[in-house]
């Protein structure tokens, strides 16, 4: 994986554009679960989300070095194009199948782009080039409320959205892994583990298989996210209670204009992650 110096080069600090959105509601349950998406809520994303379209005259600017660094004899255009390309078909591929929000394994993405079998050369490649195209840095009050939590007791977890590098972004800027940070590693349902992506009801029907095992009720437990779509609306499905998270106008999606968010509301509003501690 990236090592701390080559990633000093790419983590540089990013800050929190305010949404206008007011902290309201309210939580009737006790809390005794935390379940949480991860980017644009606890670390900001500099392109607003994972997987967000980066085709751009300004993104192949960026990426040309990289492409000099690995060697790559293909010009920045033609392999975003090429890229964009694999995802689709693979998209269509698991379509075929059944899965309804299909997700990728971006490694055999890259494989395939990149003509390349050397996996290890091919991960070094695919995390530089996420951190080239969508930078990330923590949320304000991350590790705080993180450890806040695990202090209390609070069973933490993790839906999400995510790549094999993703998980890493805690070692890296925070010192820490997520065990250490307080999250069960049986409660962590990341997309790209299982193929599926939100707003697929499928993560967070493995959540509440899990939960039951730990004997949790939905009542306690928490989801917060910050896409009304992707978060808030298949976590309601399923029966926990929810927050939108609106601390980042950059990654805050309210989805109004379709038609499964247009009367959707989260239980709770928070636009800090600290303001979690005060329903625990």
């Amino acid at each position: 994986m990236m090592s701390k110096d080559l990633a000093g080069k790419y983590l540089k600090p990013l800050y929190p554009i305010p949404t206008g959105l007011t902290p309201r509601g309210k939580l009737i349950h006790k809390i005794e679960c935390i379940l949480f998406d991860l980017y644009g809520t606890l670390f900001i994303s500099g392109s607003g989300d994972i997987g967000t379209n980066i085709k751009s005259s300004e993104t192949e600017q960026k990426i040309e070095p990289l492409l000099k660094k690995f060697k790559i004899t293909i010009t920045p255009k033609a392999l975003l194009r090429n890229l964009y390309r694999a995802i689709k078909e693979r998209h269509a591929d698991l379509r075929k199948k059944g899965i309804d929000f299909p997700e990728v394994q971006i490694e055999h993405i890259w494989m395939t782009v990149l003509n390349c079998t050397d996996k290890d050369k091919v991960r070094a490649f695919a995390f530089e080039f996420e951190f080239i195209t969508n930078p990330v840095f923590p949320m304000p009050h991350l590790k705080e409320v993180l450890l806040t939590c695990k202090d209390r007791k609070i069973v933490m977890g993790l839906i999400s959205n995510a790549q094999f590098y993703t998980l890493h972004m805690f070692s890296l800027f925070l010192g820490a892994d997520i065990e250490e940070l307080g999250f069960c590693s049986d409660l962590i349902f990341l997309s790209y583990r299982f193929g599926f992506a939100k707003p697929s009801l499928f993560l967070f029907n493995k959540a509440v298989e899990k939960l039951k095992r730990r004997k949790i009720k939905h009542s306690s437990v928490l989801f917060v996210g910050n896409d009304m779509l992707n978060d808030i609306y298949p976590a309601k499905q399923v029966g926990f209670n929810t927050a939108l998270f609106a601390g980042d106008s950059r990654s805050l999606r309210l989805r109004s204009d379709d038609p499964r968010c247009d009367t959707l509301s989260a239980d709770i509003v928070i636009d800090d992650l600290k303001q979690i501690l005060d329903y625990i």
